[in-house]
């Protein structure tokens, strides 16, 4: 579907042409609004590979993969915008060897990741889903649902950049001690550790939460060798990204009763349909760690404000 909807600014950014605007991934409707205001918008189109032909803007969120093949249909394009935190679905290089800008919000949603982290932890320690199912089926047994209280624990977060510091923060006003490890936080303040030996780090963690990039260091850093230096009570979260844990180890720790618990919103392959979901000591939600209302609008707004800029220079 084509919106012909033209902005009153494109003068603004000196454009000889009507700037195409291809939106591959589902967007709220107040970005596509905002971004109508610069050209016209092509919203997830049927064939991405033919609209790369004239588009000037290719925006995607994490579902659309951004390859080298993708990237080869461009004639005319000029910038790919990411809605969201992370490139790990762009292929960067590709991108710089056409002279394409890569750009994206990895501020938009720090805050709503950081509160379902929050979230998830209380409801694992608490035993809040495998209360909620219960009770759907009509059981009541509040004697084996003895949970356990987040006070006094220890959190332990593997990144300390933008969504890691903020997970600490609300941690620590909850009166968790806080520890980190790789990369080092960006400013040491009194409320983080910094811990260099991920072994040690692990021991100490009775909550270990994700907030690390996928990449070569990164992948299956959370392996067989991680879940056997780990607490037999730690529950382990990962709102970053799939392919960090590696989920057949994860299988087996949680299955084994190794460690307590698990809480995933992200997956090697999405939509996930492992074995993991077969286990009642790991919890999920369908990636949706950027999926609030306020997340939304600050990522649109971010977004519109980036590509703006990108126009301007």
């Amino acid at each position: 579907m084509i919106n012909d909807t033209l902005g009153r600014n494109l003068s603004a950014h000196n454009l000889s042409h009507i700037m195409i605007i291809v939106i591959a991934d589902k967007m709220e409707e107040e970005a596509i609004e905002e971004l109508k205001k610069l050209g016209t918008v092509v919203y997830k189109p049927e064939n991405l590979n033919a609209s790369m032909e004239n588009a000037d803007i290719l925006i995607v969120r994490s579902a659309t993969q951004v390859t080298k093949e993708l990237i080869s249909h461009a004639k005319k394009l000029r910038i790919v915008a990411r809605a969201g935190i992370g490139l790990d679905n762009v292929d960067q290089e590709a991108c710089k060897n056409k002279g394409i800008k890569v750009i994206n919000t990895p501020g938009a949603s720090t805050n709503a990741v950081a509160e379902l982290v929050i979230g998830i932890m209380i409801s694992s320690m608490r035993g809040v889903q495998k209360a909620h199912y219960q009770m759907k089926n009509k059981i009541w047994d509040k004697k084996n649902l003895v949970g356990n209280e987040i006070e006094g624990k220890t959190l332990g977060i593997i990144g300390y950049g933008r969504i890691g510091s903020s997970v600490g923060k609300k941690a620590h006003v909850l009166g968790m001690k806080i520890i980190s490890y790789n990369p080092p936080p960006r400013h040491q303040d009194e409320l983080v550790k910094y811990i260099e030996n991920l072994d040690e780090f692990l021991a100490q963690s009775d909550v270990i939460t994700i907030h690390v990039p996928l990449i070569d260091s990164t992948k299956n850093l959370i392996d067989k060798k991680a879940f056997e230096k780990m607490k037999e009570n730690a529950i382990v979260i990962n709102t970053s990204r799939g392919g960090i844990i590696d989920e057949e180890a994860l299988y087996d720790a949680c299955k084994s009763k190794k460690i307590m618990a698990a809480a995933l919103d992200v997956y090697s392959t999405e939509p996930y349909i492992g074995k993991l979901l077969e286990l009642e000591n790991v919890y999920f939600t369908p990636h949706i760690g950027a999926g609030t209302k306020e997340a939304q609008e600050r990522i649109a707004k971010e977004l519109v404000q980036r590509i703006k800029k990108e126009l301007d220079s």
